[in-house]
């Protein structure tokens, strides 16, 4: 086997790790690498891989339990947790999810247990003359919330936001021109609005981190109506400055895994629908990466719930 290599993208995010196979289960050195290597870039590309569905799954599950999405549609048939992102139409039906994550946003910020990472498999990337189209961009929340003034990081110290999942079901629903319906009654009992603080420790930095995001977070609880809509407002346009933001530039066969704690991300709805486009996707959850041994080392605090 060659020799696993971590080599940074040179920008506020992301690295490619090589000489790794994830077909085949990490041993525990290659994994406590990854772990690291998370903490450290908050986006890794693992090129050239070859993977089915179980295989995506059994790399995935290494790092936390898999969630099956609430929406409950465009999963890989016999393993749920396997969703299908894709633009591509057979027979008249859609075999994926066409607008899956458009616009900034964390996943799972809306979960009482919320996401660690998301490892992605991309089968078809689009592309006009010659150039790869759906790149996932990313902001760094590490370097977002260094660069708070004191005033708001002492305001903002101990509070909590609520973050609700209709917020961008709906915004998906009004300004993408989704084909996506409302969310049913059963469905929205299922992920009702749950609150996290502002800024968590990161487990595996231990350093802070500014956890709201423009998708979710709706308001700052226990602030006046007014003061909380000033303060998301002034939090979201803090946190999307380019200068914490990276892109990726998608290829066949790429795994990209993402952190969810310390980051926020968007994938770039520029191609049309006759430029396909087809991406598996697992989400993994943090039931175990805040109790972890990284975690603990960190004194990072055990994940909101």
């Amino acid at each position: 086997m060659p020799k696993l290599q971590i080599k940074p993208s040179n920008h506020t995010l992301g690295a490619s790790v090589e000489g790794l196979d994830l077909s085949k289960q990490l041993d525990q050195e290659q994994f406590d690498t990854v772990i690291k290597a998370l903490g450290d870039y908050g986006v890794l590309c693992f090129p050239k891989q070859s993977l089915d569905a179980m295989k995506l799954k059994q790399f995935s599950s290494r790092f936390g339990s898999l969630e099956v999405n609430v929406a409950n549609n465009f999963q890989e048939p016999g393993h749920p947790e396997v969703m299908v992102l894709s633009n591509i139409v057979e027979n008249g039906k859609p075999i994926g999810i066409a607008d899956a994550g458009q616009d900034w946003h964390t996943d799972m910020s809306y979960s009482s247990t919320i996401a660690f990472a998301n490892v992605l498999y991309a089968l078809k990337i689009p592309r006009r003359d010659g150039k790869a189209l759906g790149c996932t961009s990313f902001l760094n929340m590490h370097a977002a919330y260094d660069d708070l003034p004191k005033d708001v990081c002492d305001k903002l110290a101990n509070a909590t936001a609520l973050h609700d999942f209709n917020k961008f079901w709906e915004m998906m629903r009004r300004e993408k021109g989704s084909t996506r319906p409302p969310l049913t009654p059963e469905q929205r009992r299922a992920k009702p609005p749950v609150s996290h603080p502002v800024f968590l420790t990161h487990p595996i930095t231990g350093r802070k981190v500014l956890y709201a995001n423009p998708g979710y977070t709706v308001r700052i609880n226990d602030w006046p109506e007014k003061e909380s809509d000033e303060m998301l407002e002034y939090l979201f346009s803090h946190q999307l400055n380019p200068k914490y933001q990276y892109s990726h530039e998608w290829k066949e066969h790429d795994v990209l895994m993402w952190e969810n704690i310390g980051t926020l991300h968007n994938a770039v709805a520029d191609y049309g629908p006759d430029e396909p486009r087809l991406i598996k996707r697992c989400q993994v959850m943090a039931d175990w990466i805040f109790d972890s041994p990284q975690a603990q080392a960190v004194g990072a605090d055990r994940a909101p719930r």
